[in-house]
């Protein structure tokens, strides 16, 4: 049987295991992440003036500060990577 610290140093257990040894791909939504949620889809609904200029600036601030911590407070290096792949593709969208 393994111990604790042989767990911890295979690749697999490095990417996608966090500090109690259990596999997180994916977690509740935290408060950016809802923000955003909310944003975009009222986004859907008003599409134009003021109010929607307001909610894409809110969508996208949400969405950068989430993948921001997300890049370096994941538990993970998979969580990690996923928010350094979101604030890319944000960054991306937005200098198009």
């Amino acid at each position: 049987m393994k111990n604790t610290l042989e767990i911890n140093n295979t690749l697999f257990d490095k990417i996608f295991r966090d500090s109690d040894g259990k596999i997180v791909i994916a977690q509740m939504p935290n408060l950016p992440l809802i923000v955003w949620i909310v944003a975009s889809l009222l986004q859907l609904v008003l599409t134009t003036g003021k109010i929607s200029t307001g909610l894409d600036a809110l969508a996208f601030g949400s969405l950068f500060t989430w993948a921001w911590e997300e890049l370096f407070q994941g538990v993970n290096y998979f969580r990690r990577a996923l928010g350094l792949g979101v604030l890319i593709g944000v960054m991306a969208l937005r200098i198009q």
